[in-house]
């Protein structure tokens, strides 16, 4: 079972995440916090695999959370809750080490595939909002694209590829097919890539591949 956190200070908001988590057979959300204290203490407290975080929370918000609980419980996943509205706030999480984040209005059915994505150390990003979060990464970015270029000069070709698909948000399988490889050899490719680059995970790995200009 995927032992899930949810923390959202509007308890109707919880009761519907933990209704929608539920109904899956093998998620189970075993505790709930109404802000980042909380949730920070209940994910030392016990075994907690995946966090999801709203942004905007009193007490302590999601992205200082995000930092304590990366410092503290590293094994625990972090899935940020956001609207469009928080698009900064959302880049910030990305490069501090989230699993990825979820629009609050994201089909059920996606909520419990982003779930499902960070208990399997994967990265998900809302198609929703993934367009609009990367293309605001495009303007004043110079320096981060001189930076990212050098740190690329350590891939191979085949890694550049695989690196370039990760920038578009294809998956594994769908990277596979394109360059003809199989699934567990792009997986291959992608640990090495993220060990190369000092990555924590593909989302970090993609928007570096955004900086670089690659994968567009």
């Amino acid at each position: 079972m995927i032992r899930v956190l949810v923390t959202d200070d509007e308890p109707l908001i919880r009761a519907g995440i933990r209704m929608i988590l539920t109904s899956a057979d093998d998620i189970d959300v075993v505790a709930e916090a109404a802000n980042g204290r909380e949730a920070v203490e209940l994910a030392r407290s016990q075994r907690i695999d995946v966090a999801l975080l709203d942004i905007q929370m009193p007490v302590m918000d999601g992205l200082t959370a995000l930092a304590e609980l990366r410092q503290t419980v590293p094994d625990t996943r972090v899935l940020i809750l956001t609207t469009f509205g928080a698009q900064d706030n959302v880049l910030n999480a990305l490069t501090e080490g989230s699993a990825g984040f979820l629009l609050k209005d994201s089909a059920p059915t996606e909520l419990i595939r982003a779930v499902r994505a960070a208990a399997a150390g994967e990265a998900y990003l809302s198609p929703g909002a993934t367009r609009h979060v990367v293309d605001s990464l495009a303007s004043g970015r110079t320096a981060r694209t001189n930076e990212a270029r050098r740190r690329l000069e350590s891939l191979t070709r085949r890694e550049l590829d695989v690196l370039a698909l990760l920038g578009m948000g294809l998956s594994n399988a769908d990277a596979g097919q394109r360059l003809h490889m199989s699934e567990a050899t792009v997986k291959t490719y992608v640990s090495r890539i993220l060990a190369k680059l000092g990555c924590e995970n593909r989302v970090q790995a993609a928007l570096l591949a955004r900086d670089a200009g690659i994968g567009d």
